[in-house]
């Protein structure tokens, strides 16, 4: 069997595309600010004369250290996360086992399977030919392949839960659409295409357990909410502002970069054409619906077996390496990105370690005080929460680090007044997903870097999307999730 050409590409890509922004951010005044702030500021705290426990304060300080750090991005945030547990423990403020304990967390290694999803679609050419043939089912003018495009992104977040994975692959096809438009950059094609495909890459893996800012929040809500957090039911409460996002997104590109032209320009059969030379099904392809399939279903049905996410996921990964069962072999797992695990390790262990050390306590009451006044029924509470969440998520260069550190903090702030963590937190998490700037995400700064959209296309894009989304939201959570019993 041989890989699908684009299998072997997508980490090619991916650094191709990113790597002038990085380079960008590393020489920015941000970055060298962030850098000394993650020093000065920790220190001042650590040595602060403050009326708490030494512990309490030191915890503290080293939590100021990773925050400071993936708030500016002064180091990779999977760095500046396992320097931050090696200070807990090396500076005596955890035993071992608390410092890392995020690693004994299923989350992260939900994270790990989520991962070889992707490398199995990617490797397979299913992730592929899936996009290419819902846009010959939805048509070749520019509405419909934009609508298209949408559905895809949505649809291919089942597959493969990386944000960055699915903006590499629907790139690809909008790369070859594009040519076929005879559009190119400045374009409004341009901006409408890309712009679509990298935003909806941030979104709809919040209204689904599937990237890794939901599947920390699951983990987080769990953990510190105690409460079950099934698949299904999360699925099921966002469905309609699924359905609701697609056609919104798709007016309001159409409405903010109206195209030049309406239909193909020339090779009118492109998609069509696409497909023929992929050929039929390959067996490759088939043993990765095959499975993929079976993990869907699982997890569509957790309501009934309650064999947890992480199980199902990294169990049907795992079971993708299996030689004459899976697809994926040792040299493929060589090529996973194994940093964003030890990220989302480290950010649990953060949340632990301020439990055990009631720094945790101490943080509740300053940031969410000023909220509880506010939180008088579910309508303002929704609100409140939404909008709250999205300013908290401009201080923060990514979802993740928004969501370990503050979801620990929520739970408590539920619990102590008597609220659903369940519905706080699934409210919290969502409002992750609205963004204006591309620093917030790094799915958006690889879109970003493609060079098709700038800065004040994804403000204008980003700030309507999040007013809509607030809106589905104060008529979701009090008069349909509550039929879910959430």
């Amino acid at each position: 069997m041989h890989d699908k050409p684009g299998g072997s590409s997508l980490s090619t890509e991916v650094t191709t595309a990113a790597a002038p922004v990085e380079r960008r951010a590393e020489l920015s005044l941000r970055g060298h600010l962030g850098r000394a702030l993650s020093v000065v500021v920790p220190v001042l705290i650590w040595f602060a004369p403050l009326d708490i426990e030494a512990t309490t304060k030191h915890g503290l300080a080293i939590t100021s250290f990773m925050i400071l750090a993936w708030i500016t991005e002064a180091l990779d945030h999977s760095v500046a996360g396992l320097i931050g547990c090696y200070l807990y423990w090396a500076l005596k403020v955890v035993p071992f086992d608390i410092a890392f304990t995020g690693f004994a967390n299923d989350t992260a290694w939900f994270l790990f399977g989520a991962a070889l999803f992707g490398a199995m679609a990617t490797k397979s050419g299913l992730a592929r030919r899936m996009a290419f043939a819902v846009i010959e089912r939805v048509g070749n003018t520019y509405s419909r392949v934009l609508l298209g495009l949408i559905i895809t992104d949505f649809l291919l977040t089942f597959l493969i839960p990386s944000g960055i994975a699915r903006v590499v692959i629907m790139a690809a096809i909008a790369l070859g659409l594009m040519d076929a438009f005879g559009a190119g950059p400045g374009s409004n094609i341009g901006r409408g295409m890309f712009l679509i495909i990298t935003y909806a890459a941030g979104i709809f893996d919040k209204m689904i357990i599937a990237g890794a800012a939901s599947i920390t929040a699951r983990g987080g809500i769990e953990k510190f909410g105690g409460v079950e957090v099934l698949w299904s039911r999360w699925f099921f409460a966002y469905l309609p502002c699924d359905v609701i996002t697609i056609l919104i997104a798709w007016w309001l590109t159409l409405w903010l970069y109206p195209p030049e032209q309406s239909g193909l320009s020339r090779e009118a059969g492109y998609i069509g054409a696409e497909l023929r030379k992929m050929g039929s099904w390959t067996f490759m392809e088939k043993r990765t619906a095959l499975l993929m399939s079976g993990a869907v279903l699982l997890w569509l049905t957790d309501f009934v077996h309650h064999v947890s996410p992480s199980v199902i996921g990294l169990g049907v990964g795992l079971l993708a390496v299996v030689p004459g069962i899976g697809v994926l072999n040792v040299e493929d797992l060589k090529r996973v990105n194994y940093l964003p695990v030890f990220f989302v390790g480290s950010a649990i262990s953060m949340g632990e370690v301020l439990v055990r050390t009631k720094g945790l306590d101490v943080l509740t009451k300053v940031m969410f005080a000023w909220m509880e006044p506010l939180l008088t029924n579910i309508w303002s509470s929704t609100f409140v929460l939404y909008w709250t969440g999205f300013i908290y998520h401009l201080f923060l260069a990514s979802e993740i680090s928004m969501l370990g550190t503050s979801i620990p903090l929520l739970m408590n702030f539920a619990k102590a007044r008597g609220l659903d963590p369940l519905a706080l937190g699934m409210v919290w998490t969502f409002a992750s997903a609205g963004k204006i700037f591309a620093y917030q995400s790094s799915v958006l700064l690889v879109g970003y870097s493609y060079g098709y959209f700038q800065g004040k296309d994804l403000f204008r894009l980003g700030l309507w999307l999040t007013a809509v989304e607030s809106l589905l939201l104060l008529l979701l959570v009090p008069l349909y999730w509550p039929l879910l019993g959430i």
